[in-house]
């Protein structure tokens, strides 16, 4: 097997964050090497305000996104994904450059088809940004105590978070732009911040399904992809993060019959880790069913690449598996891409078979 298209297929598994709009030298090499994603993140003191810093308001401009998007196309000679945090009264990383959305509670005020209509308006005018990837809507139907997803959910009512997140995910892919539906299988309760503490989803049935419902909600609406979360469930997996779990992942597919883009959240993340090392964790997610891995751009990306390459070798990670991740990031970019090119924006889904440190999305 070349090693070659095995170093190419790991860097496109591989999602590194960034918190400015510059690339610098590393992902510069990681995109000429083989990725196909980027991140436009937010620091973690933004993620914890839940609104963009006042320099960033102040000073970013359409035209910057536009030229890092173009930059990170040219330097993989390929069609990117674009990806930012673009969330329902949670982060909005693009604060004022797209059309703004109304808080939570005026959410349940609207109409499906006005908020379909407004998503549109602010997917379109990012789109044109080059940014082709948001990682929103947050389904988790949050019940009890949750710090992190504080200011950032739609509620506690499962036909309400399904209602308002199915327009979300309509009218941003109408628009071009693939909605990631986040977190699998729903965290309706956790007490933890997943990014510093090892996080647990107490054990509750009729909250399960609840979360679960409303997956196979957004799965019906065509949603692109779909973001494990950082916790675990104990009444799944006791011993792995819902991003890194077999079982977690596999219910998702197999289960619920998603057949679209599968991104981890933040692998550095403590919950994530669990006290392992990031590549080791990298190998999890995907042997777990991961495709695409979200981590920070200051994580090591050589190494991580190198540690998959080597746990392909190894017999640690199926190659078939890598590369079926790889084919499946980059049919999500070529398809966005293609969408726009020719001026026509379909739903999803699409199936291809089967710093400053990142905050937690």
């Amino acid at each position: 097997m070349p090693h070659d298209e095995l170093q190419r297929a790991a860097r496109s598994v591989l999602m590194p964050a960034i918190a400015g709009l510059a690339l610098d030298e590393p992902v510069r090499r990681h995109l000429q090497a083989g990725g196909v994603s980027v991140l436009l993140g937010e620091t973690r003191d933004e993620y914890v305000a839940r609104r963009m810093s006042f320099e960033r308001r102040r000073e970013e401009t359409d035209a910057q996104f536009s030229a890092i998007a173009r930059e990170a196309a040219a330097c993989a000679a390929a069609p990117v994904l674009i990806a930012v945090d673009q969330e329902l009264g949670g982060i909005q990383r693009l604060h004022g450059l797209v059309p703004g959305m109304p808080a939570s509670a005026e959410l349940t005020h609207m109409s499906t088809e006005a908020i379909e209509s407004r998503c549109y308006e602010m997917a379109s005018s990012a789109r044109v940004m080059g940014v082709n990837l948001f990682l929103a809507p947050i389904v988790d139907v949050v019940t009890g105590a949750n710090p992190w997803l504080h200011q950032r959910n739609l509620g506690p009512d499962p036909a309400e978070v399904a209602r308002i997140a199915c327009a979300f995910i309509r009218g941003v892919q109408r628009a071009g732009v693939i909605a990631t539906a986040k977190h699998f299988p729903g965290h309706h309760q956790v007490e933890q911040d997943p990014a510093v503490e090892r996080a647990t989803v107490t054990d509750d049935a009729a909250a399960l399904s609840n979360g679960l419902d409303v997956f196979r909600q957004v799965i019906a609406a065509g949603v692109g992809a779909i973001m494990p979360g950082p916790a675990v469930f104990p009444a799944l997996d006791p011993h792995r993060s819902a991003s890194t779990s077999a079982a977690v992942i596999g219910l998702l597919r197999d289960a619920l019959g998603f057949e679209g883009l599968i991104v981890s959240d933040d692998l550095d993340a403590v919950s994530i880790l669990r006290g392992n090392s990031i590549a080791d964790t990298a190998v999890a997610a995907l042997n777990a069913g991961a495709h695409l891995l979200l981590v920070s751009a200051e994580a090591g990306l050589d190494d991580i690449a190198r540690a998959i390459v080597d746990a392909v070798s190894s017999g640690q990670l199926d190659a078939q598996r890598l590369f079926a991740a790889a084919h499946t990031v980059r049919f999500h970019a070529g398809t966005s891409r293609a969408q726009v090119d020719s001026g026509l924006y379909v739903s999803y889904p699409v199936s291809a078979g089967h710093v400053t440190r990142r905050v937690m999305l």
